[in-house]
C-alpha cells in the first residue's frame, strides 16, 4: 500500500470540509434473532446417506471393461449421444479411488447434492476399473452404477471417453435446481 502524500491529504481536507467528532454512537444495536426451532430431530448427513442409498448386491456380470449407461425417461437420444461423445463441459469431478464402499457412497451423495445446489450440469465421477479387486471383480464401479440410478437428481450417466478415464469413469448429467 502506498503512503498518501501531503498534497493529496490537503486536497481531501479541502474537499470534505470541517469534520467534527460525534459525541455518542446513535446506531441502535439489535440482538440477533433466536435460531429457529426444529420440529423434527436433525438427521446427521451420515444417517441421511444410509437412508437414501442402498448398497448394490454383488454383480458378477459387471466386469472392469464394461460400459455403463443409464437415462431417465424423457432424456433424448441426442442428449445421450452428446454425453457419450463428451460434448458437455465437465463442471466438477470426484475421484473415488481408494475409498471404501461406505465412504464412496457418502462422498458421491455429498458431491451430487452439492453440485445440484450449485446448478452444475455435467460432472465426472471416477470410480476406477477395479483391476486390483482380484477375482471378486470391481467394487466401486457397480456401487456407482447402482447409487446413481437411485438418485432423483441424476438425469443420465455414461462411461467416459478413453481420454477422460474410459470405463473407469462416468459422465453424469445432474438435474438443475430449477427443474
Amino acid at each position: 500500500m502506498s503512503e498518501i502524500d501531503d498534497e493529496d491529504r490537503d486536497l481531501f481536507r479541502q474537499t470534505v470540509g470541517p469534520v467534527h467528532r460525534l459525541g455518542k454512537d446513535t446506531v441502535p444495536h439489535h440482538q440477533a434473532a433466536p435460531a429457529p426451532h426444529l420440529r423434527q430431530p436433525e438427521m446427521s448427513l451420515h444417517h441421511m446417506v444410509e437412508q437414501t442409498l442402498t448398497d448394490p448386491t454383488q454383480d458378477p456380470e459387471l466386469q472392469p471393461g464394461d460400459v455403463l449407461s443409464f437415462a431417465r425417461p424423457g432424456v433424448s437420444r441426442q442428449t445421450m449421444r452428446r454425453l457419450r461423445r463428451g460434448q458437455y463441459r465437465i463442471d466438477a469431478e470426484l475421484d473415488l479411488h481408494g475409498l471404501s464402499l461406505k465412504d464412496a457412497r457418502q462422498a458421491l451423495l455429498e458431491f451430487i447434492r452439492h453440485n445440484r445446489g450449485n446448478n452444475l450440469t455435467c460432472v465426472r465421477v471416477i470410480h476406477g476399473k477395479g483391476w486390483k479387486s482380484g477375482n471378486t471383480g470391481p467394487v466401486l464401479k457397480p456401487g456407482v452404477n447402482h447409487w446413481l440410478r437411485q438418485l432423483d437428481e441424476i438425469l443420465a450417466f455414461v462411461s467416459a471417453r478413453p481420454v477422460d478415464g474410459g470405463t473407469g469413469a462416468v459422465y453424469v448429467l445432474v438435474r438443475s435446481n430449477s427443474t
